[in-house]
């Protein structure tokens, strides 16, 4: 595989990605999930806050539902079309750009309607007519890396999304299954998935402790900086950062979320390492 990131994107991609960042750290950060207008009003002026003074790029990020939980009685969401409201009202109010993941070729038109970027779910990056949907909205596309492939196969998700029209697409590593109830992030992946499209890590879902016995997935947050330094001095273009004002009241997620408390001190450094390292 030929490891030339500039070689490999196409101009229109290069471009829009760079009109996002204009060479900054990309901060993609939110909630797990849509809960309410109180809760996510108070994580998104915190949010926007703190990356407007440290002149950092920000996508906000929210679920609408969440539709992968292990039990029937977890949270999934307080409703579609109030959630994409109130994510798009977060939009307007602090003037931002957002994105939400979908699930079915039929919430792509839908979602679009209120969030500038796709997010495609880990477990459904391989899904033709989903990448497809997502792609022919003209939005951004951000796949999530499955927790099964490897960071090379990930050509193929983005080439289906290419191939429907659309050349704004990025990737966002994980984790990597490791045994039944953990995940890994292979470094190595980095740069290799920079080859193909910009590259976002997921400091947070990379800390999950998945298939827990009681239902309710489990999650290593005291390691949220060891990933995010490390994913930015590997070159990651963007970080992704689930967090909350309460992790432990947060109805989806919460144990692998960053403490809005955190948040500053963790972008401090890790803008400072992506400067070093671009520099």
């Amino acid at each position: 595989m030929n490891l030339n990131f500039a070689n490999q994107q196409t101009e229109s991609q290069k471009t829009a990605f760079h009109r996002l960042t204009n060479g900054e750290l990309l901060v993609i950060a939110g909630p797990c999930a849509i809960e309410g207008e109180t809760v996510l009003f108070d994580i998104a002026e915190r949010v926007v806050s703190i990356c407007k003074e440290l002149e950092l790029p920000l996508v906000f990020k929210g679920s609408y539902r969440k539709a992968n939980r292990s039990r029937i009685d977890s949270f999934t969401g307080i409703g579609d079309e109030k959630a994409l409201k109130l994510l798009s009202d977060v939009k307007k109010c602090y003037d931002v750009p957002v994105t939400t993941d979908i699930h079915s070729v039929e919430e792509a038109a839908m979602a679009a309607e209120y969030a500038d970027i796709l997010q495609i779910p880990a477990f459904l990056c391989r899904q033709t007519d989903l990448l497809v949907a997502a792609a022919k909205t003209g939005k951004t596309i951000n796949i999530k890396k499955g927790q099964f492939l490897s960071a090379e196969s990930m050509l193929h998700a983005v080439n289906k999304v290419r191939d429907a029209g659309n050349d704004d697409v990025w990737v966002t590593e994980r984790g990597t299954t490791f045994g039944y109830e953990d995940l890994v992030v292979d470094m190595r992946g980095i740069p290799v998935m920079r080859t193909f499209a910009p590259t976002v890590v997921d400091l947070t879902h990379s800390l999950q402790r998945p298939n827990q016995s009681e239902g309710v997935t489990g999650g290593s947050p005291e390691f949220i900086n060891t990933i995010g330094r490390s994913a930015v001095a590997a070159g990651a273009d963007a970080v992704f950062i689930e967090t909350h004002t309460d992790p432990s009241t947060a109805l989806s997620d919460g144990a692998n979320m960053l403490h809005l408390d955190n948040f500053k001190d963790l972008l401090i450094s890790l803008k400072g390492i992506h400067k070093l390292v671009r520099s």
